[in-house]
């Protein structure tokens, strides 16, 4: 049996997934293919895209095709089209030679949601590894870097499905409407 954490979309992915404009959303990492689900539920064509083929026939579904990668393998090639995507999610994953690739990936006016560990997240558990945990402003610094404009941000300790210590942004692609974004959601 799966744990909550496996299939309940993440709140804060389910709060800014539905203000992508229309078109192709990619789940990167997309395991049992949670957020695959919701953005299939939300109307929207989804790219579910991971390395375990195993978690990918849990991810398959209506609207939703799947992709097999390992985007970590010595001499990977990044598959995806400059602005290709609608929006692009990703959770529980780092792998920091990929930010330029999604920023990249992002149509004009499209957005990149992100939520994974940071720092001091070896308090509650794993990862622990530095290395897969990010440093404070990272996710803000790549997005800006990259030219993506934050719309929201977030670093701090949850508590829901476990407790973790995490990062999470959501950053628009330039042409996003700012002046229909409601910031009561």
């Amino acid at each position: 049996m799966s744990d909550a954490s496996s299939t309940v979309p993440s709140p804060w992915v389910a709060r800014w997934l539905k203000l992508a404009p229309g078109g192709e959303v990619l789940d990167l990492a997309c395991g049992r293919g949670r957020h695959a689900r919701l953005g299939a539920a939300l109307g929207h064509p989804v790219l579910a895209v991971d390395r375990d083929p195993l978690a990918l026939l849990e991810a398959a579904g209506p609207g939703i095709t799947t992709h097999c990668v390992d985007l970590e393998e010595e001499g990977a090639v990044w598959p995806f089209a400059p602005g290709r995507f609608a929006a692009i999610v990703v959770t529980n994953y780092l792998h920091r030679p990929l930010f330029g690739h999604l920023a990249s990936a992002v149509q004009p006016g499209g957005l990149l949601i992100y939520e994974t560990f940071a720092l001091g997240n070896a308090a509650f558990g794993k990862p622990s590894n530095p290395a897969f945990l990010l440093a404070p402003g990272e996710l803000q610094d790549m997005a800006r870097t990259h030219g993506l404009h934050v719309l929201a941000y977030q670093d701090g300790v949850i508590h829901k499905t476990r407790t973790a210590r995490v990062q999470r942004i959501v950053a628009a692609a330039p042409g996003f409407d700012l002046s229909s974004m409601p910031l009561d959601l």
